[in-house]
């Protein structure tokens, strides 16, 4: 049975990883899952999801695919759905409420199980859009684990310049580990991205 899933994980908490082996164990059971991306996520490339333990695939942009939905549905064909067994969605923080209802269409209309991995909250500590319509609507939500440097559960991605957190700029700002760090509630607060032993590392 279809369903919309949402799994959700401070930065560094492998979520790339994990939609690039849910794709895996598809393809292995000789059955058809596509990756998608949003387009405005080009940090790998166009065509290409890449987690940062190496792992990567080729993809197709959310844009494109939505597209491509709903002209099927205009025309009434739907040859194409037969053959696709699973939808993943990489960086889906980035979606749209129109796009995330989209792909909840997709669920429902052709029982494929749709699932979406991304940020919930931005370095504000606010939903993202998409994020957000995707905690009001999705069958199911999961949050991919990751720790602060202290030990304790990351929730929160504090983006980092110089060594000290940011407060204020753009929603949006590309960027890996050189600009963001996760981090546990206390030390987002608190502003602290690391710890003495951290600090005697670097």
């Amino acid at each position: 049975m279809g369903k919309l899933y949402f799994r959700y994980g401070a930065m560094g908490s492998s979520k790339t990883a994990n939609a690039l082996m849910v794709r895996y164990n598809y393809i292995e059971k000789g059955q058809n899952a596509i990756i998608l991306k949003p387009k405005i996520e080009n940090r790998d490339g166009e065509a290409t999801v890449k987690s940062r333990m190496g792992l990567e695939a080729e993809c197709i942009f959310v844009e494109d695919f939505l597209e491509e939905v709903e002209n099927e549905w205009f025309t009434g064909k739907s040859d194409a759905w037969d053959k696709l067994d699973c939808v993943i969605v990489d960086e889906a923080q980035f979606l749209t409420e129109k796009q995330v209802d989209l792909l909840a269409l997709v669920v429902d209309k052709y029982d494929l199980p749709v699932i979406c991995y991304g940020l919930r909250t931005d370095f504000t500590s606010h939903l993202f859009t998409g994020s957000k319509r995707l905690m009001e609507i999705a069958n199911y939500i999961e949050e991919v684990p990751t720790v602060c440097w202290c030990g304790r559960r990351a929730h929160f991605n504090a983006r980092v310049c110089n060594g000290k957190i940011v407060r204020d700029g753009e929603q949006i700002m590309m960027g890996g580990n050189e600009s963001y760090v996760s981090v546990c509630r206390r030390h987002f607060l608190s502003g602290e991205v690391m710890g003495e032993r951290e600090r005697d590392i670097q």
